[in-house]
């Protein structure tokens, strides 16, 4: 077993999805697939697979994974992976289990949505908190294993690799930015073409919502993580949070964006006790993990002061589902959530005055 990292740690209190950070190998941990999927068979299609794809080697900041053919048995760890490789005709067989923003798959709602429509097997589930299980991953026989947006560590690295080609993140861990990951998972699956025109296409998308909503346009915003009493931490340029609302015509408040990372983490920490450094912010968004969370948060007085929460120029997500939806840029989530999102959006943006 290995000590989680404080980036671990971090990320997952940031983004209150326990099961998506601090990742420990809990070699010990026996258990099977827990989904169910438990019995689940590959269900891969390999129309869009460009000629000569394969092999492959991807490099990664953990080493490099070498795919020596189309993979058949796919395995997901961390954010957004699931999503592509359905979104590329591939059911993974075996994927991290979610626990916020789920449904009763213990996968995301869209991402089912996709795979009955399929006609494919649900996949099965795996524990990644506190332990990786790896005997229900291996109980899987992967033939690849996609992870380039996740927290794994060196060491998590070198086991997932005895199992099979493991493609992990670029650069720092959580920060691979959304259409890298895509197209290092096309590039793993042999269908490079395919999602660099899914990549494109969602550009598209995006930039379309932004024409239709030009109110947003010159608007600064501040998306926060507030769920703890006392906190206050601005997700930063480059998380997917962000990216999908700048998409949309908006801009980082300046001095937010200026504001330096705190170490090892993605967001930077600042304490609720200097919310007024939100005070030039046009539209604050943030995100609670129910009613009674955003009640409690709302009641500290230098919340309710921020003051786009005192004009209602606030966007404050109490659905989990929305919440993750919004969280990634993927085929299948920005459709889930945009259309309730740029609503939600646009109520706020006619309270800024």
């Amino acid at each position: 077993m290995f000590t989680p990292t404080a980036l671990s740690k971090t990320a997952r209190r940031i983004a209150a999805v326990a099961v998506a950070a601090g990742l420990v190998i809990g070699l010990a941990a026996c258990s099977t697939p827990t989904s169910a999927g438990s019995s689940a068979s590959s269900s891969s299609s390999t129309s869009g697979t460009d000629k000569g794809a394969f092999p492959v080697t991807i490099k990664s900041a953990l080493g490099s994974a070498t795919i020596t053919k189309a993979p058949k048995r796919v395995v997901t760890i961390g954010w957004g992976s699931t999503d592509t490789a359905i979104s590329l005709g591939v059911v993974p067989v075996g994927i991290e289990k979610q626990t916020f923003g789920n449904d009763s798959t213990g996968d995301y709602p869209w991402d089912t949505a996709a795979i009955k429509k399929m006609g494919g097997a649900i996949p099965a589930t795996f524990n990644v908190y506190p332990d990786i299980d790896v005997s229900a991953i291996a109980a899987l026989n992967p033939d690849l294993i996609l992870a380039p947006q996740s927290g794994i560590t060196a060491a998590q690295y070198k086991t997932l690799s005895a199992l099979a080609p493991t493609v992990a993140y670029p650069g720092q861990p959580w920060q691979t930015k959304w259409d890298t990951q895509m197209r290092l998972i096309g590039k793993a699956l042999g269908k490079t073409t395919l999602v660099n025109k899914q990549i494109a296409d969602l550009k598209t998308t995006l930039a379309n919502y932004s024409t239709k909503n030009p109110e947003f346009k010159g608007l600064t915003f501040a998306y926060v993580y507030s769920a703890q009493p006392g906190s206050l931490s601005i997700y930063q340029q480059g998380d997917p949070r962000v990216e999908v609302i700048k998409a949309l015509g908006l801009t980082e408040t300046p001095s937010i964006a200026a504001l330096p990372a705190s170490k090892d983490t993605f967001t930077s920490d600042i304490g609720l006790e200097k919310a007024n450094l939100l005070d030039k912010t046009d539209i604050l968004f943030t995100w609670f993990n129910d009613e009674a969370n955003e009640k409690q948060i709302e009641a500290q007085p230098l919340f309710a002061q921020i003051p786009a929460v005192k004009r209602g120029s606030y966007v404050p997500n109490v659905d989990q589902k929305l919440a993750m939806a919004s969280t990634f840029i993927t085929p299948l989530s920005v459709p889930y959530a945009l259309p309730r999102y740029v609503k939600m959006i646009k109520k706020a943006a006619s309270n800024v005055g």
